[in-house]
């Protein structure tokens, strides 16, 4: 019988693995003992290149999936991981000191605010110095630079001002009387300035003007109206600073020593006048006081003109009391002695600003 024809053999179809069976591309490590080598990483299997019999009819192309494999895949599993060194660094331990500094808040430098510090610390400095050389100053100065307007002007006023300026003719008291009983005063003698001696004011009074340094007094005697009574009036001029001349002021009028009559000054006798018999024991009442702001006393002494004595002499202030019934209050010669002295002592005050006047101009 005629052979069969023989058909030509059929393309090589890779075989499919069974479902579930995983295939592991890394060799196994080898047990035997000795140095383990990595082993090189196996050949990726070429792609196939017989191109797979073509379905029958109908049939879509079926190509293994597990035939193909992924050659970034098959080669990231072949290369095992690359072993690193591991490196450790010994950190010094940190001192106190350091960990503060670390540790402590780094405040933000301001050109601004320095230069603001700097010029407050100056200006400070330079106040407190200049208040410190003041008060230096004025006690080198013996209080010069702490003197009221016109202190100066009024040590020269004793020979600087005429005689009617400081005692006028003629003074007028509104009201100055007993009752408020208006009264005037006639001038009836001048006396030349003098210096502060016992004869002239008393010892007890030099005693308390030495340490305000006592210059010079000047003196004069009024008679009332119907020159049955006499008042001398004087100013004591001092070289007192106005510290000292607050020193003697509290003397005066706290001290008490204003109403002592061994305070009392001298009186002024004028020859011919009402006054002619005016002497230490017709003094009845008297004034003692500080001109303020001024290194000036005034004093005023009154008494009877026909030469009546007066045993127990009041200071104005008491005589002025109208409970009292001593002679010196019921003749108002207290009221004498106190409208007197307050007349001239405002004519000084006139005087000494209208020369502080001057000065300034």
């Amino acid at each position: 019988m005629p052979s069969a024809p023989q058909q030509p053999p059929a393309a090589p179809v890779p075989s499919a693995r069974p479902a579930g069976a995983q295939t592991s591309l890394v060799p196994p490590q080898s047990t035997a003992t000795g140095p383990q080598r990595t082993p090189p990483p196996p050949a990726v299997p070429p792609r196939p290149t017989t191109v797979p019999r073509s379905p029958a009819a109908g049939q879509p192309w079926a190509v293994p999936v597990a035939a193909v494999p992924d050659e970034d895949t098959a080669r990231l599993r072949a290369t095992p991981p690359r072993a690193y060194p591991s490196f450790s660094y010994a950190v010094p331990p940190e001192t106190p000191s350091e960990t503060t500094t670390r540790l402590r808040p780094i405040r933000e430098r301001r050109f601004g605010w320095v230069v603001a510090a700097g010029t407050c610390l100056v200006l400070g400095l330079g106040l407190v110095g200049g208040a410190v050389a003041g008060v230096v100053l004025a006690r080198q100065g013996h209080g010069a630079a702490q003197e009221p307007a016109g202190y100066a002007e009024a040590r020269r006023a004793w020979h600087s001002t005429p005689v009617d300026t400081l005692f006028p003719r003629s003074l007028k008291g509104p009201g100055a009387g007993p009752g408020g009983a208006d009264r005037a005063w006639t001038r009836v003698a001048v006396a030349p300035d003098a210096p502060c001696t016992p004869a002239v004011l008393s010892p007890a009074l030099v005693t308390t003007l030495r340490p305000a340094g006592c210059v010079r007094v000047v003196r004069a005697t009024y008679t009332d109206a119907t020159a049955t009574g006499v008042v001398t009036v004087g100013l004591v001029f001092t070289e007192a600073d106005p510290a000292a001349m607050s020193t003697l002021t509290q003397q005066l009028t706290a001290g008490g020593r204003a109403k002592r009559a061994d305070h009392m000054p001298r009186a002024l006798a004028a020859p011919g006048t009402p006054a002619a018999r005016f002497g230490d024991a017709q003094r009845a009442s008297w004034q003692l006081a500080a001109v303020p702001e001024l290194p000036v006393l005034v004093y005023a002494v009154s008494g009877f003109a026909d030469g009546h004595p007066v045993p127990r002499p009041q200071p104005a202030a008491e005589a002025m009391d109208s409970r009292q019934t001593t002679a010196p209050a019921q003749a108002g010669l207290g009221h004498e002695a106190k409208g007197v002295a307050d007349r001239v002592e405002r004519g000084l005050r006139r005087v000494v600003a209208a020369a502080a006047r001057e000065g300034e101009r």
